[in-house]
């Protein structure tokens, strides 16, 4: 019953081959807040919030933009399934080419974390993951297009959408949970959605088609159709159910 991890898996698949394109929609402060809600018995419930959030981080050596993915269920359900999930990752700040990624969750009592180092040099990544014993290390094959789950959800909004012809199809692949995930990208077009905090936009409609996920075109994401490419409203169908996020706050928006 991890319903938000297996949101932020769907979420992760919608990414782009846009690995060395400078970042033209990301900003330093950014910060955006969902309501998370799931279909209980016929009807579309409010469980959690998720909040992802910019900021720019100086080591002495080198600039990365810090993502960062919050999502915690509402204190009335708690007692039912309480989540307190963390996800982050350090990017370059130019080309938004993720270099350290961290994943701690805790959800109905069940903890994990996870860390990801990145070595372009080696084209490597060292990958950590913890439960209730000692931490146990993998070093895993980097390809030239590869992503944690947070990085992702950040480059999908910094490739060349307005340049795809309706119904283009495209293969993209990201590593969960150690493992490489593939799933199948198809532009459907654009529709209007009316949101609490912009108002009525245009948005491209994007479907997600995966062996996780459930159906063909049943998972949707709608980005903002300008230079932010702004996810305002996500709807997914995976075998527990389906639920959506609905885009409730946006801020520091870089455009």
């Amino acid at each position: 019953m991890r319903k938000l991890s297996i949101l932020v898996l769907f979420l992760s698949f919608i990414t782009a081959n846009a690995q060395n394109k400078s970042n033209t929609s990301i900003g330093e402060n950014e910060k955006l807040v969902y309501t998370a809600s799931y279909n209980m018995s016929g009807l579309l419930t409010n469980l959690a919030q998720v909040t992802m959030q910019t900021t720019r981080v100086n080591t002495g050596k080198s600039n990365y933009l810090r993502l960062k993915c919050n999502a915690a269920t509402y204190s009335k359900w708690d007692s039912f399934f309480k989540i307190r999930d963390v996800y982050e990752a350090y990017v370059n700040p130019s080309n938004l080419k993720p270099y350290l990624y961290k994943r701690d969750i805790n959800e109905g009592g069940y903890i994990k974390k996870e860390k990801y180092v990145y070595s372009y040099k080696k084209k490597t990544i060292k990958a950590t993951m913890q439960k209730k014993k000692e931490p146990n290390t993998k070093t895993l094959k980097m390809g030239s297009n590869t992503y944690d789950v947070v990085s992702t959800l950040y480059h999908i909004r910094n490739m060349d959408i307005e340049k795809a012809p309706v119904d283009t199809n495209q293969k993209i692949t990201i590593l969960f949970d150690r493992k490489p995930q593939t799933a199948y990208l198809k532009l459907l077009g654009k529709e209007t959605i009316n949101t609490k905090t912009m108002g009525s936009k245009e948005c491209y409609k994007i479907a997600v088609n995966n062996n996780t996920l459930k159906g063909t075109n049943k998972n949707i994401v709608y980005l903002t159709a300008d230079a932010n490419k702004v996810p305002v409203l996500i709807k997914f169908s995976i075998p527990a159910g389906t639920g959506q996020l609905t885009l409730t706050q946006a801020s520091g928006l870089k455009n």
